[in-house]
């Protein structure tokens, strides 16, 4: 009898964390699924003001241009013959997704011809450059 009684008492100590666990586990899905991801391109430059700017809810892909003509992608500086390949990198990330292009008021045009030239070489055709929202009528 008693050694029934011990092994009842083991059993009833026992803590069963499954369930708990399948509820931490499904809850950790939940968050991944639902969480946006959004890249940023390393620099905050100050854009140019537009008069004729429009609504672009899918450039997904961004490009800074410093007034040090430095180009800025997800926080690192790109060089303008890897410009390209860091392009395509986005792409794949991200393949209908537009590119942005976040120029500084001071920035040299050249760099941002530079930069919509390697996004056609990588296949990307809607290339758009950004500017803040004018509160102009």
């Amino acid at each position: 009898m008693s050694r029934h009684k011990a092994k009842f008492e083991d059993d009833v100590q026992a803590l069963d964390l499954t369930p708990m666990l399948d509820v931490v586990f499904i809850m950790l899905v939940f968050f991944i699924v639902t969480a946006s991801f959004v890249k940023e391109t390393g620099r905050e430059v100050m854009r140019p003001d537009s008069t004729t700017a429009q609504d672009q809810p899918k450039a997904t892909l961004l490009i800074s241009v410093t007034a040090d003509n430095e180009i800025w992608i997800d926080n690192q500086r790109i060089e303008q013959r890897g410009l390209r390949r860091a392009i395509e990198r986005m792409r794949i990330d991200n393949p209908k997704g537009a590119l942005s292009i976040q120029a500084a008021i001071d920035a040299d045009m050249q760099y941002i011809f530079t930069i919509v030239n390697a996004a056609r070489d990588a296949g990307v055709d809607d290339v758009i450059v950004s500017t803040p929202k004018s509160t102009q009528p």
